[in-house]
Order: C-alpha cells, then sequence, then structure tokens
C-alpha cells in the first residue's frame, strides 16, 4: 500500500512538471477530424455505448476506445483496458498496446471522465492527439474544448461537441 501512495506522488508530480512544460505551447490543429480516440473509465463505457453514440452524432467510423479499469489477476489481456499496474513507479505507461494508442496521432482525443484521475490525466497528457476535448472541470490544462455537462447525457455532450467543431470546422 505505501508503494501505491508513492507511485500516485510521483505520477502526480510529474503531471504537474509536464502541464507546466505544455502549458502555453500547444497549438490546436485545423485538420479535419477523421479519426477518434476516447478515454474513459470502465464504469462508464459499461454503462454507455460511447462508441456507437459518438458514431451516431459525429458520423464518425472506427472509433478507438481505451478504459481504466480496476485491476484484477482474473481479468485476461485487454486491447481495451488499462489499469494502474500498467503504470511504473516513475509514472510511465508499461502496457505495450496502450503506449501505441497514446503514440497513435488521433485527429480527435476525447476524455469522458468528470472526476480528477491522475492516470486518465496523464494518459490524455501523454497521447499525441491532435485535439483533446473533455468535461469542464476536470482539468482545463488538458483540453482544447471544455464542455460542461452531466456525464450520463452522452447525447447532450456529442452534440454539443459537433457544435464546437463544425464552428471550427473540423467537421
Amino acid at each position: 500500500m505505501m508503494f501505491q501512495g508513492f507511485k500516485e506522488t510521483v505520477l502526480k508530480k510529474k503531471l504537474n512538471q509536464l502541464l507546466s512544460l505544455t502549458d502555453n505551447g500547444r497549438t490546436p490543429s485545423s485538420v479535419e477530424i477523421k479519426s477518434i480516440a476516447i478515454i474513459s473509465t470502465e464504469d462508464i463505457s459499461s454503462e454507455i455505448d460511447l462508441q456507437k453514440e459518438i458514431e451516431i452524432i459525429l458520423e464518425a467510423r472506427n472509433i478507438k476506445i481505451y478504459s481504466l479499469r480496476k485491476f484484477n489477476k482474473s481479468d485476461g489481456f485487454s486491447y481495451k483496458h488499462f489499469t494502474k499496474k500498467n503504470v511504473n513507479w516513475k509514472g510511465q505507461f508499461t502496457e505495450d498496446s496502450f503506449k501505441c494508442f497514446l503514440e497513435e496521432p488521433f485527429d480527435l482525443l476525447i476524455g469522458y471522465f468528470n472526476k480528477n484521475n491522475l492516470y486518465l490525466e496523464r494518459a490524455i497528457l501523454e497521447s499525441k492527439a491532435q485535439f483533446k476535448v473533455g468535461f469542464a472541470g476536470v482539468n482545463s490544462k488538458l483540453y482544447e474544448i471544455e464542455i460542461s455537462e452531466k456525464i450520463q447525457n452522452i447525447t447532450g455532450f456529442t452534440s454539443e461537441l459537433k457544435r464546437y467543431l463544425q464552428i471550427l470546422k473540423k467537421l
């Protein structure tokens, strides 16, 4: 248990360092959105079919999603989930498939979670996505657009996102 607290302290410190370095240097891309990724929690993605809803409203295909889930020894390997165990004591992701996901230059990354979470925030920050969108009140330094909506209202969130993307001529 002490190791978990130490790891979270290091992760928080690294997150704050990286946020202070990238605070001013982000320039949003003007590229039309063709590839979309979603980072969320397993609790949210099991309740709401994020992928289907976003495909319908944004009229997009081949959306990739990764969810943070609680570690369980009996769970098998998954290309759609990562756990706190996939982060080493230096605050770096160790799972190769998740690192590849973060390295992929998506046109849009949606952080679909509304509560602060070091692991999810670090994943959003580390992602090479060109344009990042998420919920207001999580961490304003992570996103180009923040949308204030209830987490259960996927239709409202996605409709608002579509409206902003159309204004920015990204759809």
